[in-house]
């Protein structure tokens, strides 16, 4: 016999878009129907740390945690927040390597609204990035490919920008990066996340 409480929940949902997924904490996320109220800072933290930058075509593990936090620090510190959270959205789409994303308009299209979510979710709003997000994104491409990558005389594309951001990598394992992702964070937000 079907019990009522999970009658009731489906029918709760009935009204959300495609499938949902189970998170770290055991929540449910709809990938295709982001809803701020569903963002959560400890699955993110949790999944980026997990994630290895570049498809994992690098020489060392590095994660999507540790590049966000190293982005934040180099931030303005008004523009921080939006540093650390600007791959969140992969944190439920998963990362997609930038010369296949941009043949994939219906992938960027839903990694949008999973970023405007969590956008909202944590007082940004979307419509007022700063340029310094992107900026600073493509600085640290070139850092990272000269610390991570095996050289190969090709040029890379980086945006137009020409000057690194002067990080060093630290490859932190993946519980150090999200212990780093969810302290920074809660020293801009004062919010308590748990590990």
């Amino acid at each position: 016999m079907e019990r009522i409480d999970e009658f009731d929940t489906r029918e709760k949902d009935a009204d959300r878009r495609g499938d949902w997924m189970q998170t770290f904490t055991g929540r449910r996320f709809w990938p295709l129907d982001p809803r701020p109220e569903d963002v959560c800072i400890e699955d993110i933290a949790h999944s980026l740390a997990l994630q290895c930058r570049y498809g994992g075509h690098c020489v060392r593990f590095y994660s999507v945690a540790e590049h966000s936090v190293l982005l934040a620090h180099k931030a303005r510190p008004e523009h921080a927040l939006w540093l650390l959270l600007h791959d969140a959205s992969e944190a439920y789409v998963s990362d997609m390597v930038r010369p296949l994303k941009r043949f994939m308009p219906q992938f960027r299209e839903a990694e949008d609204r999973v970023a405007w979510a969590i956008y909202r979710r944590f007082g940004l709003n979307p419509a007022d990035e700063p340029r310094e997000v992107k900026e600073l994104d493509n600085r640290i491409l070139i850092d990272e490919r000269a610390q991570l990558m095996r050289p190969t005389g090709q040029q890379w594309h980086y945006g137009g920008e020409t000057e690194p951001l002067g990080v060093t990598l630290a490859y932190w394992d993946p519980r150090t990066a999200e212990e780093h992702f969810l302290a920074f964070f809660t020293g801009l937000t004062g919010y308590e996340a748990r590990p």
